[in-house]
């Protein structure tokens, strides 16, 4: 059968499958949108029903230390200031800064010209003494006493002629008188060479002036009295020195302590006895040991510190005065304690604070009792139990949230 309708061109015949696939992709296109925007609103609104995604973590137990951390300096609190004794011209210096000495070490050297004089002269008398006033005063002795004891027979021989009636009277009392005469000598004499003898007080004297001349010599020769290290000098050869004026500072190796100012905020949890770790900052690999030893009676009104001492466990050689340090004190511990961070913690009064808790997808604000309070986190004793979510961001109570957990509170040494 015969079609009467009109032939149409070939054109109208290519175009139409065109028109129809550009009015469907239309289409497609408004579909995809539409699910887009009808997908973006039902986010948008189950997330406003559910809240905002805010960071937190679980309160867990674990362990806590507090601690007191402070930067100090190395400070030998047995530091001697060598001076002389005596005035004088230094002669010679034999150390310098940073020697290691120990006692009797010569350091310096006065010159000694007088104090030499003094001991030769004291050195002569005593051989002066030795080697003449003393065989002198025996030869004396000596021949006074043969001068007594011929007296002596004398007046025997003068009193038997006077009993037999021999001998006038005058002649016996002359004897007499003789003989008091010559003991007189003699015992005078007998004095005099107990005064030069082997230890007599003459012997004594010059003695004992050798030995001040020999004091005084020694005082031009400073020696080290302590094991240590040179710190300071103040003194060169030539120089006029007096007693008074320090020429050296020598550092004693067991003396070697860590002076920290601490804030006076942190003063009431040291105690002597605590201990405490310690790293120069020239030596960052090298943790040394201390305790508290000594504890300042009074505040540095001006800075507003107390002066802390520590004393190191063991010998550190690498130390240097004045170095700078710092040291951690620990002051209490926990080992199995309930621990939020610092940084939770909210409207902070005494031992009581607030943080945000998380029930049930809404906020909360929550009363706790803190315990150890460290730099990093603190005890809770009271408010709070293991388990419970925190969160450590500010959020407005009662709203609804998502909390993203992270890691477990890391506290380490507080």
């Amino acid at each position: 059968m015969l079609c009467n309708c009109r032939r149409l061109p070939l054109r109208y015949l290519l175009l139409e499958p065109a028109l129809f696939f550009r009015h469907s992709g239309r289409s497609l296109v408004t579909l995809v949108l539409a699910v887009l925007a009808l997908t973006v609103l039902a986010l948008y609104v189950r997330s406003q029903w559910l809240g905002p995604v805010l960071s937190g973590y679980e309160v867990t137990a674990q362990a806590l230390q507090q601690q007191v951390v402070a930067s100090g300096t190395v400070s030998s609190q047995a530091l001697a200031r060598i001076g002389s004794e005596i005035t004088g011209v230094l002669k010679a210096r034999h150390v310098r800064e940073g020697d290691v000495v120990k006692p009797g070490d010569l350091l310096l050297e006065l010159r000694d010209d007088e104090q030499q004089a003094r001991v030769r002269e004291a050195e002569a008398a005593l051989a002066e003494l030795a080697g003449s006033l003393r065989p002198q005063a025996e030869a004396a002795l000596r021949e006074a006493a043969n001068a007594h004891e011929r007296a002596g027979s004398e007046l025997t021989r003068r009193e038997a002629l006077y009993l037999r009636q021999q001998l006038a009277v005058e002649q016996l009392e002359q004897a007499r008188s003789n003989e008091v005469a010559a003991r007189a000598v003699r015992d005078r004499l007998q004095v005099q060479l107990a005064a030069v003898a082997k230890g007599g007080t003459q012997q004594q004297q010059l003695t004992e002036r050798l030995v001040a001349a020999q004091a005084a010599l020694a005082k031009t020769r400073i020696v080290a009295t302590v094991n240590g290290t040179v710190q300071s000098r103040a003194v060169e050869p030539g120089d006029l020195v007096q007693p008074g004026r320090t020429l050296l500072e020598i550092i004693s190796d067991n003396s070697r302590e860590i002076l920290v100012p601490v804030d006076e905020r942190g003063f009431g949890a040291l105690a002597l006895g605590q201990s405490a770790q310690v790293v120069a900052d020239a030596f960052p690999d090298q943790i040394l040991t201390a305790t508290v030893s000594f504890l300042a009676p009074a505040v540095d009104t001006s800075r507003g510190t107390v002066d802390v001492h520590l004393a190191l466990a063991s010998d550190a050689g690498f130390l240097r005065q004045g170095m700078t340090v710092s040291a951690t004190v620990t002051t209490a511990s926990r080992t199995n304690a309930l621990v939020v961070g610092n940084e939770v913690l909210r409207k902070v009064r005494g031992n009581q604070a607030e943080v945000l808790l998380v029930r049930d997808n809404r906020v909360e604000a929550a009363v706790v009792t803190l315990g150890l309070r460290g730099t990093v986190a603190s005890e809770i004793t009271a408010g709070l139990n293991a388990g419970d979510v925190v969160l450590d961001t500010d959020a407005e109570v009662g709203t609804r949230v998502r909390v993203e957990l992270r890691d477990r509170l890391a506290t380490g040494s507080e």
